[in-house]
C-alpha cells in the first residue's frame, strides 16, 4: 500500500510538468503576435518591411512591396545543387526582390516561419520542395515575359493555391 502512495504523487507531478511544458509553448507565439500588434514602432516597421498577406487564411506570407535587398538574407549558391533545384536557386539570385513578393504554397510560412518564397532559398528547403522550385522558375519566366510582381503573384496563386 505504501508503494502505491509513493508513486501517485510522482505520477501527478509528471503530468503537471508535461502540461506546463505544453502550455509554455503556446504563449510564446501569442506573445510575439501580441507584442508586434501593441508596439507602435513594430506596427510602423511591419507596414513597410514585414511580409503581408492578401488573405492570411489562404495566401501564404509574402511582401506586397519589394523589400530592400539588404533586408533579405542571401540565397544559397546554386552550385550546391543539381538539375531543377540549381536552376531555381540561380533564378532566385537573379530576381530576389520579385521572389520576395511571392507567397510559397507549400505553406512553409506556417511551419517554418518563412516570410516569402525567397526564404525557401535562404537554406536548402527549396532543394527538397517541388512547389518552391516550380514557383521560383515560373516567377522567373513570367518576369522575363514582362509581367509585374503583382501579375506574377496572381498567376502563381492561380496555379498553386489549389494544390
Amino acid at each position: 500500500m505504501r508503494r502505491k502512495r509513493f508513486w501517485i504523487p510522482i505520477g501527478v507531478i509528471a503530468v503537471i510538468a508535461i502540461v506546463a511544458v505544453i502550455q509554455s509553448r503556446k504563449p510564446e507565439s501569442a506573445k510575439q503576435s501580441h507584442a508586434s500588434s501593441s508596439d507602435p514602432v513594430s506596427e510602423s516597421r511591419s507596414a513597410t518591411k514585414a511580409p503581408m498577406n492578401m488573405d492570411s487564411r489562404q495566401v501564404p506570407a509574402h511582401y506586397e512591396v519589394p523589400p530592400a535587398l539588404a533586408d533579405l538574407r542571401p540565397v544559397l549558391p546554386a552550385a550546391q545543387f543539381v538539375g531543377k533545384a540549381r536552376e531555381a536557386y540561380e533564378a532566385v539570385k537573379q530576381i530576389p526582390a520579385t521572389i520576395a513578393q511571392m507567397p510559397c504554397y507549400c505553406h512553409c510560412d506556417r511551419g517554418m516561419g518563412h516570410k516569402s518564397l525567397h526564404s525557401c532559398f535562404e537554406d536548402d528547403h527549396a532543394a527538397h520542395c517541388a512547389v518552391c522550385t516550380n514557383e521560383a522558375l515560373m516567377a522567373y519566366r513570367l518576369q522575363k515575359e514582362g509581367l509585374s510582381p503583382k501579375q506574377i503573384r496572381e498567376r502563381i496563386s492561380e496555379q498553386f493555391s489549389e494544390q
